[in-house]
């Protein structure tokens, strides 16, 4: 992983030397190759885990675990899978089981527990994220058989649900208001977890300088845009230093990515704190 972000930064490096030479103080864009992951900095307590955190390509597209909180939801359509996978790895190697309380998701972290409640009948079920998927448009979780039957989808195949984070590495959080006879169906434990699993810090790179003074008002006149602060960062190439200036705040690259798309931002460039 470091030797990873060694090579990103090289590379970085190497750009700006090429965007740079003859451009004396003036501000100047890097550009961002989309068609690569950036795989920043990964907080987990296991190498395996680490592996599942990465980001990954499906279809030609890349998907990104991302920083997550404990109360957050999302809406969407829940799908579930049995039979056909039955025995088989799933993404964090554990063999699936369709009797077990689990599930696929595309982006949560591995062994974040989830409560799915169906917006169509109000049932609920408990289940941990243990697998990649669905990779179907509009689908937000795959459920296992046992799962999908709590929650009475079985027959119809895909139901209208809210996907709820209430706990991390595979325990329910005691923090959180939960009905207890949900819980007690549960298969998992309640402890203490912590709040939120955070990934990694993504930065959008919107400038580069040669001259410190340059860098500063290029970082004011870009301060604060749509909640995201200038930072600039300093670097050394061919012995003088550059001057980078840089959006934080970003969760994860995809935030990273629509934010250049919808400002229309030529050759922004990626990177991980």
């Amino acid at each position: 992983m470091q030797t990873f972000r060694s090579f990103l930064e090289a590379f970085a490096t190497f750009l700006i030397l090429l965007l740079l030479s003859g451009c004396g103080s003036k501000g100047t864009n890097i550009p961002y190759n989309s068609s690569a992951p950036n795989y920043g900095t990964m907080h987990n307590s296991t190498q395996a885990q680490k592996a599942t955190m990465r980001p990954y390509q499906i279809n030609g597209k890349w998907y990104y675990p991302t920083t997550v909180t404990l109360g957050e939801s999302y809406d969407g359509i829940a799908s579930w899978y049995g039979p056909k996978f039955h025995g088989k790895k799933t993404s964090n190697g554990e063999t699936y089981s369709m009797y077990a309380h689990t599930a696929a998701h595309k982006t949560l972290p591995m062994n974040t527990i989830v409560r799915v409640t169906s917006k169509e009948n109000g049932r609920s079920t408990i289940v941990r994220i243990n697998d990649r998927g669905p990779f179907v448009a509009g689908r937000i979780i795959d459920l296992s058989k046992s799962a999908a039957q709590d929650i009475d989808m079985l027959t119809k195949g895909t139901a209208r649900v809210r996907v709820e984070v209430i706990g991390f590495n595979g325990a329910i959080s005691n923090s959180l208001p939960l009905n207890q006879e949900t819980i007690a169906r549960s298969e998992y434990k309640v402890a203490t977890t912590q709040k939120t699993m955070q990934l990694s810090q993504f930065l959008v790179q919107i400038g580069a300088f040669r001259r410190k003074e340059g860098a500063q008002s290029y970082q004011k006149s870009h301060t604060d845009i749509h909640g995201y602060q200038a930072i600039i960062k300093e670097y050394i190439l061919d012995n003088a230093p550059i001057y980078r200036v840089m959006l934080s705040g970003f969760k994860s690259e995809a935030e990273a990515r629509d934010f250049i798309a919808s400002q229309k931002i030529t050759g922004a460039f990626i990177t991980t704190e």
